[in-house]
């Protein structure tokens, strides 16, 4: 937009419904909104318009720097972290426990995610994801850190009015992350199997990492299954429903109930071949009628009904997936992928 071009930004500004639709969403650094923030201050300041546009221009001004405002300070209050007061952005994404807002610093740059607990009776949840993640953080192999968040921050707030208190994890932002969940809405038909092969790969070493570690995650689902399309990342989320290996899960994903085998609802001890048919699940749901029959038998015995009869180790579990990707296709050899193509 250059400073010439009052017609237009007065068109802008009047259409925009939210700050975000005028300015665009964040950027690391800002810039690139005080750059259209400045070009618009240009077009439509009053000092510089035609003394015929001066009414229109002030009332265009004034919604302006309403925005600005509004875009800047676009907080549902402060929290402090590690001694460092952030704002809270007003908007939170919502997953199945929290509502998961992203966090500012005092100059506007997106840091990490606050997942605040909804329900404050779900408060062991989320000390229950702290719990997993730090035990992995303290225990599991560096070389696959990458698959899993890092030690969460616990925090607690508490309602001034009413005196809740409700915790909160403070994670990295998964932006540049999509779910399984969202590839399987790209490819209703189901997705070439030698494009998922590298996600199920991954997916064996983020549950593998965790089982080393003495962590069941319960919940591998679509939805808690991140990957980076380009880079070829993954990245198991939500580990909210984790327990140690050998205990019972405490709850289960209440949209999610067909995902879950039998034992689970037995009260059964949860131990690494429930993660393993869950993510095994995963993987062929997202490849649907395109699996290849090698690939299907591979399948069948991860998800047995009898949790005795299913692998226990996500590791030789990914020797054995290896083997069938090699007598499929040969040799590995990098496939991009992209969910635009």
């Amino acid at each position: 937009m250059t400073r010439h071009s009052f017609a237009d930004a007065v068109a802008a500004v009047t259409a925009a419904a939210d700050p975000t639709a005028l300015f665009g969403s964040r950027t690391s650094d800002g810039t690139a909104e005080r750059k259209r923030y400045r070009a618009l201050v240009k077009a439509l300041h009053p000092d510089t318009v035609d003394r015929s546009n001066i009414d229109a221009a002030h009332l265009a001004f004034t919604a302006l720097n309403r925005l600005w405002r509004d875009y800047r300070d676009d907080t549902h209050g402060t929290v402090a972290v590690g001694g460092v007061t952030y704002r809270m952005g007003r908007t939170p994404r919502l997953d199945d426990i929290a509502a998961c807002y992203r966090l500012y610093d005092d100059v506007g740059n997106a840091r990490d995610e606050l997942r605040l607990a909804r329900d404050p009776g779900d408060n062991d949840m989320i000390r229950a994801e702290a719990h997993a993640l730090d035990r992995i953080a303290a225990h599991g192999d560096p070389e696959f850190a990458a698959y899993v968040p890092p030690r969460a921050t616990t925090i607690r707030l508490r309602d001034q009015n009413t005196g809740v208190e409700r915790c909160g994890n403070v994670l990295p932002g998964t932006d540049t992350f999509v779910s399984l969940r969202a590839v399987a809405d790209r490819y209703p038909d189901g997705l070439n199997p030698k494009d998922a092969a590298w996600m199920w790969r991954r997916l064996l070493v983020a549950i593998g990492h965790a089982h080393r570690c003495g962590i069941i995650h319960g919940s591998v689902i679509p939805e808690h299954v991140l990957i980076q399309p380009e880079q070829h990342g993954l990245l198991l989320v939500d580990w909210y429903y984790a327990v140690p290996a050998g205990r019972p899960l405490t709850a289960v994903v209440g949209h999610a109930r067909d995902a879950y085998p039998a034992e689970v609802f037995a009260r059964l001890p949860a131990e690494p071949s429930l993660d393993i048919l869950m993510a095994t699940r995963c993987m062929t749901d997202l490849i649907g009628p395109r699996i290849p029959s090698a690939l299907k038998r591979f399948a069948h015995g991860c998800t047995l009904d009898n949790p005795r009869q299913r692998p226990t180790d996500a590791w030789d579990l990914l020797t054995e997936f290896d083997d069938v990707l090699h007598r499929l296709w040969g040799p590995r050899v990098f496939r991009p992928f992209s969910m635009s193509s």
